[in-house]
């Protein structure tokens, strides 16, 4: 009994060692941001996330269409694939309706 408490246990610190390093960063795509984007789309970062609800940047998200929306905000500007689910966190977080205001 105790050999399976001690295997669940381990097993469930490394699940969750595991996930939060794969999930994506809010202040990464800060960063992002700041050094891709603010410049092309002329404005600052809380601008930017404040243009929608926390609600509006997960359907633009889940639709695909986040780089679309930064090429028509950001004046054509271009965001990798590996960048957006890190963007999108940072949009998330400080959306208009999140209360969070970030550093950019």
């Amino acid at each position: 009994m105790q050999k399976i408490l001690k295997l669940t246990l381990v097993t469930l610190l490394g699940v969750s060692v595991l996930s939060s390093t794969a999930s994506a960063d809010a202040d990464k795509g800060q960063r992002i941001y700041a050094k891709k984007l603010k410049a092309s789309c002329g404005m600052k970062g809380s601008d930017f996330a404040a243009r929608h609800s926390q609600d509006e940047w997960r359907d633009i998200f889940e639709a695909g269409k986040l780089d679309d929306e930064v090429k028509s905000t950001c004046n054509g500007a271009e965001v990798s694939e590996k960048a957006i689910p890190y963007l999108f966190d940072f949009v998330y977080e400080y959306a208009n309706d999140s209360g969070n205001v970030p550093s950019c």
